[in-house]
């Protein structure tokens, strides 16, 4: 299914989620997003092989494929680019990812067929400039470093106002709906808490990014997995993982022994 985030004028942003659903649930819910501006466009965390059938033809519905400008990789995760093979092949659009990454994101494909396709951004980030002539459009990849992959990026869109934030805002639970927003975080802690502790690398690094977040005007954050976060949600995000202890902060000899 397809829920639309933002639509003005030539600009929208679409998130696709329970794809690949008939699984049974063994997979990790995930989302992908595509945005269109005009007669171009780019996917956001295409997904692994269990997404790209339902996702493809869902696209196809708003967008034709063939016209897509990037393929973009928050990291190299199998949820992430696993059916990046399959994307080789339905269109001509490179992919973005970490330098870290750059020379394994190859391995999800035939020999040959990511030569010349695979652009690797630096560790600073960068301001994307996607298409060609009035269909150009700006995406920036913003450094997001160990939370959780070690050449991490998330992708904020100027004209809709949306940080895709990958693995950061991540959300599991029975009870919750990937295509409702969120708009109030005192609930949603729990459905957060342990994936962040486990998952994101130190409280240091959510410092950072914290500090990074709040330069910048966001109007939702849009996670990988689970439900976007709007309104106050945003900021009480920022506020609640930059208190974090998460990852090695947690950690001591006990995690570290020879089982008996």
């Amino acid at each position: 299914m397809s829920v639309e985030l933002f639509r003005q004028g030539p600009h929208a942003c679409l998130m696709f989620s329970r794809m690949g659903e008939e699984d049974g649930g063994e997979a990790v819910q995930s989302n992908q997003f595509l945005l269109i501006h005009g007669d171009t466009g780019a996917v956001l965390d295409p997904g692994g092989n269990l997404a790209y059938a339902e996702l493809y033809l869902g696209m196809t519905r708003h967008f034709p494929p063939h016209r897509l400008a990037a393929l973009l990789a928050s990291h190299a995760d199998p949820d992430i680019i696993a059916s990046l093979d399959r994307w080789m092949t339905a269109t001509t659009a490179p992919v973005y990812i970490s330098r870290v990454w750059e020379r394994f994101a190859p391995h999800f494909c035939k020999p040959g067929k990511t030569v010349g396709r695979v652009i690797g951004l630096p560790d600073a980030g960068q301001r994307l400039s996607l298409g060609v002539g009035d269909n150009r459009f700006q995406l920036w990849a913003l450094p997001a470093h160990f939370l959780h992959a070690e050449g991490n990026f998330q992708f904020y869109d100027p004209v809709s106002r949306i940080l895709f934030s990958g693995d950061l805002g991540a959300s599991f639970g029975s009870t919750l709906n990937a295509d409702e927003a969120i708009t109030d975080l005192t609930e949603h802690i729990p459905r957060m808490l342990g994936f962040h502790r486990r998952y994101m690398v130190s409280g240091r690094i959510l410092r950072l990014w914290a500090a990074m977040a709040r330069t910048l005007r966001i109007d939702m954050i849009a996670p990988q997995h689970g439900a976007p976060m709007v309104g106050q949600a945003v900021g009480q995000f920022i506020d609640w993982v930059e208190t974090l202890d998460c990852g090695i902060d947690l950690m001591g000899p006990q995690d570290y022994r020879v089982p008996d």
